[in-house]
């Protein structure tokens, strides 16, 4: 009895389970998975020229930001670049769109532009106007003084895939550079500000805004540039941050100074506070990029006291970005992404006998690659009525001035061998000791794609048929143009590796040491915020790392 008791309650229950199930499916209430909730906001900081080993070398002076990140946050060891060149503009370009140069079009802080007829930079734009700053006149060749857009980027980035999403989401861009605050902003930004060494504000263009909000203007009658151009670097009173009296540019100095990395941060706390940020029922992005530890890491190189300096002060003032953020967001509604956009080369060695005690490669190049292609071209093939090159147009790629080489004709009436002149070219390089060449890959070679090692891949990711130029340059490591300093733009490591670092929402803490790049990012967002990629974006998703 007991037993039939039991069958007979369990039919009931299961018919009555099946009647409920089949009403509620009827009626359109079957349980569905909650979405994930997103971040109020998504902030993307990137430290200019700053190297994976500053993270560990300086370590123990870091109680700020820095300290935050590394200590709370998903630490990635093995952060690099994939492609060459490594500077500003192709950095902050992979960014946010996690597209190769081959696919963005940024293949440099600058290249020539074969239709305009001029070498352009990646940002100027002269279909615009500066919006709060001085007016640069128009010249033959764009430089960073003139009105900027986000026009030469050719595909799109997390913020404009986010504003695609949500009319609601701001996106916001910040730096000195107005490369830096455009390229991670992108097309859509609701505003990219940059800082204008002639008035000392922070200006914008007409691309994003006919004029700058209220905010903007209240932070730029602050005047702080004219009281930080008074102050010293405690510790290191050789740097003088005044120009000359009569100036046209009575800021041009500030930048390479600690004070234009606060001008960055405030500024940033201003917009935060200005666009109400994170504070609206709505994701919004923020990107800041520190551009003045590259202005000091280019003059005194990795090794120096100026650049621990740097880095101990970008420590403290994302401590002071975060504290704001904690108070008007909340750090666990917001995810935090630290990179930079690239790392640097050690200052060669320039007193003698020093390389010989350290046993160590390396030195200041002694012969110029442009003239010495110049001089075999015309020894192979004549002087011209105009230039065989395009002049000053990249540090590590020559462009033929195509409209001599199309107007060549040799003794037969032939017109010039393409095979040939690649060939002359390639040998003036390789065949001058003094230049140290790794490497030349031709402008044939790699529109069809070259196979090999890292170094071929990082120069076919880094070029573009319509923006590159026609010879791509690689010297060995650790020797670099100049007499003085250093810079960064070569395929070895200590120019690509990087830090990643995560911190906030939906971020699982911890130390990962698997080999990343940093096109990951990107992709790795807009996972997290489920929106679509942005367009040109070559990255994969950080699983390791999500909640």
């Amino acid at each position: 009895m007991r037993s039939f008791a039991f069958r007979s309650a369990a039919i009931v229950f299961g018919e009555l389970s099946c009647f409920v199930l089949f009403n509620s499916i009827a009626a359109g209430q079957t349980e569905q998975p909650r979405p994930a909730e997103r971040p109020k906001l998504i902030v993307g900081i990137v430290v200019d020229q700053f190297r994976y080993d500053y993270l560990t070398r300086f370590r123990a002076k870091y109680h700020g930001g820095l300290d935050r990140m590394l200590s709370k946050g998903a630490v990635f060891t093995n952060a690099y670049y994939q492609q060459a060149p490594t500077v500003t503009a192709v950095g902050h370009s992979i960014f946010m769109s996690g597209a190769m140069p081959s696919v963005s079009g940024i293949v440099g802080n600058s290249w020539y532009d074969r239709e305009e007829g001029t070498v352009v930079t990646s940002v100027c734009d002269w279909d615009e106007k500066t919006v709060g700053g001085a007016q640069a006149a128009k010249s033959a060749r764009c430089t960073d003084s003139d009105p900027a857009s986000a026009r030469r980027l050719l595909v799109t980035t997390l913020g404009d895939e986010l504003k695609n999403a949500s009319k609601e989401s701001k996106v916001i861009g910040v730096s000195i550079k107005a490369r830096g605050a455009i390229m991670p902003s992108g097309h859509r930004a609701d505003g990219a500000y940059w800082f204008d060494d002639v008035t000392g504000n922070f200006v914008s263009s007409t691309y994003f805004m006919k004029q700058l909000p209220a905010w903007a203007l209240v932070f730029n009658d602050r005047k702080l540039p004219a009281q930080y151009v008074e102050r010293k670097w405690d510790g290191f009173p050789m740097w003088n941050f005044k120009t000359g009296p009569n100036s046209a540019a009575p800021y041009a100095k500030l930048p390479a100074s600690p004070w234009g990395n606060e001008l960055i941060e405030e500024f940033a706390e201003q917009a935060i506070e200005g666009e109400k940020l994170g504070q609206r029922g709505a994701t919004d992005l923020l990107t800041v990029s520190f551009s003045s530890n590259d202005y000091v890491g280019h003059a005194v190189g990795p090794d120096a006291p100026e650049v621990e300096d740097m880095s101990v002060r970008t420590d403290q003032l994302l401590e002071r970005l975060f504290k704001l953020i904690e108070e008007r967001v909340g750090l666990g509604n917001a995810v935090i992404v630290l990179t930079a956009d690239h790392g640097v080369a050690p200052v060669p060695d320039t007193e003698p006998g020093i390389r010989s005690q350290r046993r160590m490669p390396g030195e200041y190049l002694l012969a110029d690659a442009e003239d010495q292609v110049r001089t075999a071209l015309i020894k192979r093939f004549g002087a011209r009525k105009t230039d065989w090159l395009i002049p000053g147009a990249g540090e590590t790629t020559l462009y033929f001035n195509r409209a001599t080489v199309d107007e060549y004709r040799a003794p037969d009436g032939k017109r010039i061998d393409r095979a040939e002149l690649f060939r002359v070219a390639k040998e003036a390089l390789i065949g001058t000791p003094q230049l140290h060449i790794a490497r030349v890959y031709a402008y044939d070679e790699l529109e069809t794609g070259v196979t090999g090692d890292f170094v071929a891949q990082a120069m076919t990711y880094g070029f573009h048929p319509r923006r590159s130029g026609d010879l791509q340059i690689v010297y060995d490591p650790f020797f670099v143009p100049g007499t003085s300093g250093t810079t960064h733009f070569s395929p070895w490591g200590y120019d690509r590796h990087v830090p990643v670092l995560f911190y906030g929402m939906g971020i699982k803490p911890g130390r990962y040491n698997q080999t990343i790049a940093v096109n990951d990012i990107a992709q790795t967002l807009a996972t997290l915020l489920d929106i679509e990629p942005p367009s040109g974006s070559s990255g994969h998703v950080l699983t390791m790392m999500l909640q």
